[in-house]
């Protein structure tokens, strides 16, 4: 038979209560009573059925994650930064992926809160930076914690996890001027994502730093993907004049970028130097492997959720926290080659 919530209280001699307020890890519970929930829980083998609890709770014990991002490795590092989060807290993960450029997402996204009786939402790029969406979620008082890129954001709902991508894009274009180069190209992402504006603005930081000129022709928009490296690569290797290093803007813009100049006959990083942002896997199966920007993807969404919960328990202590990401040197950039 299936062992209940009775069978735990009575092994350990405890109200139902009890076990329910211990299981829901909520606070003011004595270490002496949790451990001996615990033991009964562990020698009963007790599984909590999160569905019945959620439906026989006044609270809910479901945190949704939202993405519209076609990087799987991100994705599958924010899924599991936010599980290991859940499972810690005694949460269950809903995963919804949707558009983010559907005329439907506030419906979509409002109608997914109350349906699913979510404790809250955590939305990543580039949901969590559509003013639209988070109006639509506060309209109906739904939580959410947003993962953003940036150096400071506005008191609104409070909960954010920032990215410092402009910091972080200051030093790896700083790490190529210091190797000695002088002509830098840069190879865009997605512009409805921040971070592209925020590593735009930290690669021309750099730049202006050094007395250098920024030269817009050697920056070129495109999307986060690898077949967006290849078609900006080319552009920048045609050129009669072409920057001698490029900062892409993630890992598989790099990647692509620098198959590119491989298929053009191009020796890396000899004849070119190219460096990414986020240090996926991308950096290091590409060959040579790149030297790139650290983003701790995990580790922002364990935060992110962790941030979440407290709210949603009344345990908050606090609304935002600062990742800096930093450069990681390989194999992929070296000091330019003269004559």
């Amino acid at each position: 038979m299936k062992v209940t919530i009775n069978d735990v209280a009575k092994y350990a001699g405890v109200s139902i209560k009890t076990v329910s307020r211990v299981t829901n890890k909520e606070p003011s519970v004595k270490q002496a009573t949790i451990d001996k929930v615990n033991q009964a829980i562990k020698a009963l083998n007790y599984q909590p059925n999160v569905a019945a609890r959620n439906l026989a709770s006044t609270s809910s014990y479901v945190i949704g994650f939202i993405y519209d991002n076609p990087n799987a490795y991100y994705v599958i590092d924010m899924q599991n930064g936010i599980l290991s989060a859940c499972k810690d807290r005694g949460f269950e993960l809903l995963i919804h992926p949707c558009n983010a450029k559907s005329d439907a997402i506030c419906e979509e996204l409002t109608a997914m809160v109350k349906h699913s009786r979510l404790a809250g939402l955590v939305l990543t790029p580039p949901m969590s930076e559509d003013p639209n969406i988070l109006k639509a979620l506060d309209d109906i008082n739904a939580n959410y914690v947003r993962i953003i890129a940036g150096e400071m954001v506005e008191n609104d709902n409070g909960l954010s996890v920032l990215i410092d991508d402009k910091h972080g894009a200051v030093e790896i274009t700083q790490h190529l001027i210091n190797l000695g180069h002088k002509d830098i190209g840069f190879l865009s992402g997605d512009h409805q994502h921040e971070s592209t504006k925020e590593r735009l603005q930290g690669f021309k930081q750099a730049i202006e730093n050094h007395d250098l000129k920024v030269n817009d022709n050697w920056i070129l928009d495109g999307k986060y993907s690898f077949e967006s490296g290849v078609e900006g690569a080319n552009k920048l290797i045609a050129m009669k004049n072409r920057p001698s290093a490029i900062v892409a803007c993630n890992d598989e813009i790099a990647a692509g970028a620098l198959f590119a100049a491989r298929l053009a006959g191009l020796d890396i990083p000899k004849d070119l130097s190219i460096v990414g942002f986020e240090d996926s896997p991308f950096s290091r199966q590409t060959w040579p492997k790149l030297t790139t920007v650290h983003q701790p993807n995990v580790q922002i969404a364990q935060i992110a959720t962790q941030l979440l919960i407290d709210k949603h328990k009344s345990q908050q202590t606090e609304t935002v926290k600062i990742f800096t990401p930093t450069p990681v040197f390989r194999d992929s950039s070296s000091a330019p080659q003269h004559g």
